[in-house]
């Protein structure tokens, strides 16, 4: 009966926590975005359910504010204990905000992430001066706000993630446009728009929404080219090149990585220029170039093998390495019919490719699916299919989704019994998530 629910039980059934597996799951994404060393076991979770719950040890406590948004003691928890706070900065009074209310805050934080069960993107917001003047704590906040995102979209894809990126960036612009600061930390809040937009710009193009995904590139390239910054000119041309080669126009995609390439040469980072190699090595095999594309492969595994020179990797190109280049050159083989070498390499890629990428995993996982039966490993592939169903539970991609049906074509097309069940596993998957959604 609800009249018999706790305030905590009433408050994790709102999120979408009510079992412990779930909830063990979104405290340990919002302790790691903390940096909170707190744990929880299932055995804590009952008994915080209880009528009358434990206290809260003080890094649970923070974790447990953070989560729901609202002081715990309005969660039934005794408390609170002494040095209360949210990560390293002291809960802010209400008093202190002069145009944010902080559980507005918290909820345009959280909300968005809450609903669509995710574990959330934390933001810590230091009151604003009475005069409305911000300072560099509210710029960290609101790039450690961007960072989360990246890690989000790292594990789940953009489907999900993108709807909380377009709130950040709204925040992002309505502190731009209503705060005071000095002109030094404006430019910088410019840049963390235009790196926020950009971002928006690859969830849509992961959610495979591409005219929104266009207008957010457009945004962020304008952004770039007042700023005359050359890192986000550079991460937005990479995003258009890879989206022309997603959308089958590898010329325009071939000539967006060329001009990246171009000032990629005097920003000095080898494993930014052996990224953006890896853009023009797609866009030449979609061109039948086998020649050009080899040559800009061997390159791009010339330049990891520089890794530590130069200016170091930026953090957006953090997933980039051997595991990526493996892939790469599996793709490539694909593309061009050398279907057996095209297993190899993917298969090695999968293994390489670190367990944080979830969202990459499932594409390596469907994309070595393609080759298998391809290679004439119909069995293999139709049970790699299969069992790459699990690995997707988590991940929300239109470009995964895609290829999945891309695999699910590929089966009807071959004969073999293990194929057309396998197909049909696929269908109901699709079905399933469809009606989920």
């Amino acid at each position: 009966m609800a009249e018999n629910l706790t305030p905590f039980e009433c408050a994790c059934i709102e999120h979408g926590w009510q079992k412990p597996r779930d909830f063990l799951r979104a405290f340990e994404a919002t302790a790691s975005v903390l940096g909170e060393t707190a744990t929880v076991t299932d055995r804590q979770f009952r008994r915080w359910r209880q009528p009358l719950p434990p206290a809260p040890r003080l890094r649970a406590w923070r974790v447990l504010h953070v989560m729901f948004g609202v002081d715990p003691t309005e969660l039934g928890f005794p408390g609170p204990p002494p040095g209360a706070t949210v990560g390293n900065a002291p809960l802010p009074a209400q008093e202190g905000f002069t145009s944010v209310d902080r559980r507005e805050f918290l909820n345009d934080s959280i909300g968005v992430a809450a609903a669509a069960g995710l574990p959330k993107p934390v933001q810590r917001l230091t009151p604003a001066g009475r005069d409305g003047s911000i300072g560099t704590a509210h710029l960290l906040e609101l790039r450690e706000g961007l960072r989360s995102l990246y890690q989000l979209d790292d594990s789940y894809g953009g489907g999900d993630v993108l709807s909380l990126a377009i709130r950040h960036l709204r925040r992002v612009r309505r502190v731009i446009n209503t705060a005071r600061y000095p002109e030094a930390l404006g430019r910088q809040l410019q840049l963390l728009e235009g790196e926020t937009a950009e971002h928006c710009a690859w969830l849509a193009y992961d959610a495979d929404e591409q005219d929104s995904a266009r207008q957010y590139w457009g945004e962020a390239l304008t952004t770039a080219t007042m700023l005359r910054d050359d890192s986000l000119e550079i991460l937005v041309l990479a995003g258009l090149s890879l989206q022309a080669s997603y959308e089958d126009r590898p010329r325009d995609g071939y000539n967006l990585a060329r001009a990246a390439q171009d000032r990629a040469t005097r920003y000095g980072s080898p494993m930014l220029q052996s990224l953006l190699g890896v853009r023009e090595v797609r866009a030449l095999s979609l061109m039948r170039d086998r020649k050009a594309a080899t040559k800009a492969l061997a390159e791009s595994m010339r330049l990891v093998e520089r890794e530590g020179q130069g200016r170091p990797t930026p953090e957006w190109a953090a997933f980039h390495g051997h595991a990526e280049l493996d892939y790469c050159q599996g793709h490539h083989y694909l593309e061009i019919g050398h279907y057996p070498a095209a297993v190899n390499f993917l298969r090695v890629a999968l293994a390489h490719q670190d367990s944080a990428y979830g969202r990459n995993r499932a594409l390596y996982r469907l994309t070595l699916t393609s080759a298998l039966v391809k290679a004439g490993e119909v069995d293999a592939g139709a049970a790699y299919a299969v069992e790459s169903l699990e690995h997707l539970e988590e991940v929300e991609s239109g470009r995964v989704m895609k290829r999945l049906a891309e695999v699910k074509s590929l089966l009807d097309k071959v004969g073999a019994a293990s194929a057309r069940q396998a197909a049909d596993q696929l269908t109901e998957y699709v079905h399933a998530k469809e009606a989920a959604a």
